[in-house]
């Protein structure tokens, strides 16, 4: 079993005046494929809050879902933090997203999320809307336990 946790950025959701919906059907679809989601913060679209907590949670977790903060407004900074605090990008999640996401809206072109590994922790930007977060984990869920395997120094072979 995996350790998970969630990161929602939302202004409007940290000072309590919106449900977070996106977060919890990112922790539903985590705890049906087996995923332990030890921590689950809302947070306001803060560069410093977010690099912070990107950087504490990747010595302790597995998986960190980011959700919100992915698009083209000033304040979406989810995608630029992450990139800061990444040792290598994995290109192919965001775009297996992008790709699938394209086939539903055009708009889904203008998402900047992005994956990549911190130490032996996988990090996945997501979309804010609760549909787009069970669309986009929908594509990737699949590939996450693997991928968590190989981070962490798996020798097993890729090929099937």
């Amino acid at each position: 079993m995996y350790s998970a946790a969630i990161i929602t950025l939302s202004d409007r959701g940290s000072r309590g005046e919106r449900q977070d919906l996106s977060g919890q059907t990112v922790k539903e679809i985590l705890e049906s494929k087996g995923f332990r989601v030890v921590r689950y913060e809302i947070i306001p679209d803060e560069r410093s809050q977010l690099k912070e907590l990107l950087t504490t949670l990747s010595e302790t977790v597995d998986l960190i879902i980011t959700n919100g903060g992915t698009g083209l407004s000033p304040r979406d900074i989810t995608p630029d933090v992450t990139s800061e605090v990444i040792d290598r990008e994995i290109p192919g999640i965001a775009e297996a997203m992008r790709f699938e996401g394209l086939k539903k809206t055009p708009r889904a072109m203008l998402s900047r999320a992005l994956a990549g590994v911190r130490g032996e922790c996988l990090i996945v930007n997501l979309p804010g809307s609760p549909k787009a977060v069970k669309e986009g984990l929908d594509v990737i869920i699949d590939v996450l336990p693997h991928a968590i395997e190989k981070i962490k120094g798996s020798e097993e072979e890729c090929a099937r």
